[in-house]
């Protein structure tokens, strides 16, 4: 899966604060990600990370 630094990640799953996007902020073996609603930063492994992606919204 093509996913760059910058992508807004749109999950399967909400975080707890209601939002379902997330920013990229590193992409390699784990993603660093930036929630849009509440900018809570969470490390994430990239294949559990991609299994909950739903789309991908490019700037």
């Amino acid at each position: 899966m093509d996913v760059r630094v910058g992508d807004i990640l749109i999950m399967k799953k909400n975080h707890p604060c209601g939002e379902n996007k997330f920013l990229v902020l590193r992409s390699g073996m784990d993603f660093k990600l930036r929630c849009t609603g509440c900018g809570h930063e969470i490390m994430v492994v990239r294949s559990k990370a991609e299994k909950n992606i739903k789309s991908i919204e490019r700037p």
